[in-house]
């Protein structure tokens, strides 16, 4: 059965209805739901079916569940609608393309202080999660190549995080037959600290995962003390272990709005950074990033060499065809805005999600679990003291005005902490935010009312938001 396959009983009709206007003389009135049509229609005709059933899915510029960007400029879909055609593995035939992402991972290692960005090592991908693995199977591979010079055993490689890492990891581990160490939350912890990194390190350690904008509150984790913390363990005898740093959301963030902080490769133990371009990158999905600190981070076994002008080019990637107009939007996206821009952008999302989670706080019902001074996203829950409703009934009570916003629970050790999140990207400006405020503020008034009562939230054994 299909991974997304549903009992029959479960599907609509078996049958599509073409609107009687659009129907064709001595053509069809109705096609097949789940079987290929036995005629060709009109392209205008097939257009509106699937326009119209596409009008039953969420407003992607109310959805603050996700980080994917949901809006760019005209010349930028004019861009990626020339390129949509070009195959990115195709270097020889688009050679220019191929330059671009060149020079987008130039830009990047010069923003995450590569110690040589002009000679950078890195690659697009599909987004941060090919970009996760690639990484991983890079510290994977120098693992394995140490441990076989040493005479030591192989067949035990682990991998430390916390437990609020994005799925993509977990899938990593198990793909690639390594042990995931995740650090569990706890209360007053959300994510991965010096401490218990380190204490679950051994020199079976391929490396540590530390997450620059955690998804479930939206707070950095301590990359520096993470390393620090690493640099003392191997000073003291203990095992060198790489940090890897999965800056999904924070690789566009952190550059502009916190200068001083220490995440990328100034720290001598950051060996790869990844970042979603498609999230505070401001790009249509789907495009990430991954870079190396030097060619020796990145193992030549792992790079592939594809004929380009007569020549070769290296290429490191899961996947083999997709489409080049992400790229050249990126670099499009890199050249407009420039640093200036970008600072702006990310700064006046920041400013936008503070500013809807100081107005949140205020409104009695809800404590934050973040404030938004991270990534530009935070987390919020009921106080203790309400019992007549559940975050789950706010969210749903704020889907009937179109407001997408997500309601979980955090993962084990911290299961009774439920939770909403908002995300502010840079399409969601102020005037919506004030919108927001003002309709959970009517959701909080209508479920406060005496005696409204809402359906059972979802039971203790609901899956945990996991994106």
């Amino acid at each position: 059965m299909a991974l997304h396959g549903q009992a029959s009983g479960d599907r609509a009709g078996q049958t599509v209805e073409v609107r009687a206007r659009l129907v064709q003389p001595g053509g069809d009135s109705s096609v097949p739901r789940f079987r290929l049509p036995a005629e060709s229609m009109a392209p205008e005709t097939a257009y509106q079916l699937v326009h119209d059933e596409l009008l039953l899915d969420g407003n992607a510029r109310l959805n603050l569940a996700t980080f994917v960007t949901t809006w760019m400029d005209p010349a930028a879909d004019r861009l990626m609608a020339e390129c949509a055609s070009k195959n990115m593995i195709d270097k020889d035939e688009y050679p220019q393309t191929a330059e671009l992402e060149g020079r987008c991972v130039n830009i990047l290692a010069d923003l995450w202080h590569a110690p040589d960005a002009e000679h950078a090592i890195g690659c697009s991908t599909t987004g941060s999660s090919e970009a996760c693995m690639l990484a991983g199977l890079a510290m994977q591979r120098r693992w394995r190549a140490r441990q076989r010079a040493a005479g030591a055993p192989t067949d035990r490689p682990n991998i430390v995080m916390g437990a609020n890492v994005q799925v993509c990891w977990e899938k990593f581990a198990r793909y690639w037959d390594v042990e995931p160490r995740l650090v569990p939350v706890a209360p007053g912890r959300t994510h991965l600290t010096a401490d218990e990194a380190v204490a679950r390190c051994d020199e079976n350690t391929i490396g540590v995962v530390a997450i620059l904008g955690s998804t479930f509150d939206g707070t950095y984790e301590p990359v520096a003390e993470i390393a620090a913390a690493l640099d003392r363990l191997a000073a003291g005898g203990g095992p060198d272990i790489p940090v890897h740093v999965d800056a999904a959301s924070g690789g566009f963030i952190a550059p502009f709005c916190d200068p001083d902080l220490v995440w990328d490769f100034q720290l001598d133990r950051v060996v790869s950074i990844n970042t979603s371009g498609h999230k505070y990158g401001l790009v249509y999905p789907g495009v990430g990033w991954v870079l190396w600190r030097d060619r020796a981070h990145l193992p030549d076994e792992l790079v592939f060499e594809v004929d380009y002008l007569g020549g070769t080019m290296p290429t490191f990637a899961l996947n083999f065809s997709r489409p080049g107009a992400q790229v050249v939007a990126q670099y499009y996206t890199l050249l407009q805005l420039g640093f200036a821009g970008y600072r702006r952008v990310a700064q006046g999302c920041r400013d936008n999600a503070r500013w809807i989670a100081e107005q949140v706080a205020g409104m009695g019902p809800f404590e934050l679990v973040s404030d938004g001074s991270g990534i530009p996203a935070f987390a919020f829950r009921l106080r203790e003291e309400i019992t007549d409703y559940t975050v789950f009934d706010v969210s749903e009570l704020l889907r009937m005005r179109g407001w997408l916003v997500p309601a979980y629970r955090f993962p084990p050790a911290l299961t009774d902490l439920t939770v909403l999140r908002v995300v502010v990207r840079h399409e969601f400006s102020r005037d919506l935010a004030g919108l927001l405020v003002a309709d959970l503020g009517r959701v909080v008034d209508r479920l406060s009312s005496a005696g409204r009562r809402l359906p059972p939230a979802p039971t203790d054994t609901a899956a945990a938001f996991h994106h």
